[in-house]
């Protein structure tokens, strides 16, 4: 009787073991990707139309996956050349306000999405910030 006691528990605890360790690595394949930022630098400087003569920002692009970095790294160009088309195009009265900067924070995010999306066929950008915003 002793026996078969010791012998139950000892099964018990390995069978525990091999179940934590099985869960264990459930957890890590579900294990969510690590959010990265990606820095449009230099800083963007375009004229504006209206009284304000230009806008000068810094941008930062998050994705929520850290493996998708280098395709927003490489088509940089592509959403720079964006972003300026967008901003040249804005009422300086208008992105002057809370929101104004909003708003074209918003329209922004939505049209470097379009540019990746028509690149690789992935949006990729989760958000965008102005980390420095300028209208004069």
């Amino acid at each position: 009787m002793r026996f078969s006691t010791l012998l139950l528990s000892a099964a018990l605890v390995l069978f525990t073991s091999i179940l934590f360790a099985a869960d264990g690595e459930i957890d890590d394949a579900k294990a969510p990707a690590t959010m990265a930022y990606y820095e449009l630098s230099p800083s963007i400087v375009v004229n504006v139309k209206g009284r304000a003569k230009y806008i000068r920002c810094d941008v930062q692009l998050m994705t929520r996956d850290e493996a998708k970095l280098p395709a927003i790294s490489l088509h940089a160009p592509a959403l720079r050349h964006e972003l300026i088309l967008l901003l040249s195009d804005q009422q300086g009265t208008d992105i002057r306000t809370s929101k104004g900067k909003e708003k074209l924070r918003k329209i922004a995010l939505k049209s470097l999405k379009g540019v990746m999306k028509a690149q690789v066929g992935d949006e990729m950008i989760d958000d965008l910030f102005f980390t420095t915003y300028l209208v004069q």
